[in-house]
């Protein structure tokens, strides 16, 4: 596109508001992947992942489904100490269970550690995230009495491997690491949601709210992983780990900016 519109703030406002009168508008892609946010670039006349309005480094545009609560991926962080390859080294070999392909797939003897844990109560395998705020850590806490009875087996596994008491060193980030990384993600944002319908197999989208968020906010963030709003995903297996994640439920964005300013 040669002709980028350029938008003040109050310009783009405005033209969300009559994107939102419209109704429902047609998907303009091919297949259903990604359309609210490329429908709405489109609507807006604005290239993808670029919004154009002065200071637009500090800025994005998010469009979501509404009442989506789905998984979106914040960033990728591995958990200190650094001195420590944490996950392959220690929560795999000393924590993880057979790969369900263990021997098909991948070679005889394949180790998966999986786990998508948060504050709020723990794993079926005992995992669980801790704050504390004294010393200004994120932790993982391992805690055997919750492990679910149909994890025994595995649990006797573990206490022979390395004992049932808590990790040690127990995996952690501290706030300050996490809170420049997620600062550097989660800028001021217009957060577009939409109705969704589906028309002959076409989806079709109504825009009908419209938030301007800004400012992240760190305390938000404990919070969410307290709620378990924000969660920490874990992804390993013998051969790859795929990298540690913080994930959120996509409609609790709002939750993580000190100012939520709604337009429509």
């Amino acid at each position: 596109m040669t002709d980028q519109i350029i938008y003040t703030k109050p310009a783009l406002i405005a033209k969300l508001k009559e994107i939102s009168a419209m109704g429902f508008v047609p998907n303009a892609r091919k297949g259903n992947h990604g359309g609210i946010g490329n429908t709405l670039e489109d609507l807006l006349g604005i290239e993808e992942n670029n919004l154009p309005i002065p200071n637009a480094a500090e800025w994005e545009l998010k469009a979501q489904r509404l009442n989506s609560t789905s998984l979106t991926t914040l960033f990728h962080i591995e958990p200190s100490p650094r001195a420590i390859r944490f996950v392959p080294q220690v929560l795999l070999p000393l924590y993880g269970w057979a790969h369900k392909e263990d021997g098909k797939k991948y070679p005889k003897g394949e180790m998966s550690f999986r786990q998508t844990i948060h504050g709020n109560s723990c794993s079926d395998r005992g995992f669980k995230v801790v704050i504390d705020r004294k010393e200004r850590k994120i932790l993982i806490s391992f805690d055997s009495k919750c492990v679910d009875k149909r994890h025994k087996e595995w649990l006797q596994q573990v206490k022979k491997r390395v004992g049932l008491d808590e990790l040690n060193p127990q995996p952690y980030w501290g706030f300050d690491d996490l809170e420049h990384k997620a600062g550097t993600k989660l800028l001021n944002t217009f957060y577009v949601q939409a109705e969704v319908e589906i028309r002959r197999k076409k989806e079709f989208y109504h825009y009908t709210k419209v938030m301007m968020l800004q400012k992240f906010s760190f305390e938000g963030f404990l919070k969410a992983l307290e709620e378990g709003k924000i969660l920490v995903d874990f992804d390993a297996r013998t051969g790859h780990n795929h990298g540690t994640k913080f994930r959120m439920r996509q409609d609790c964005l709002p939750m993580l900016y000190e100012t939520a300013t709604i337009i429509i």
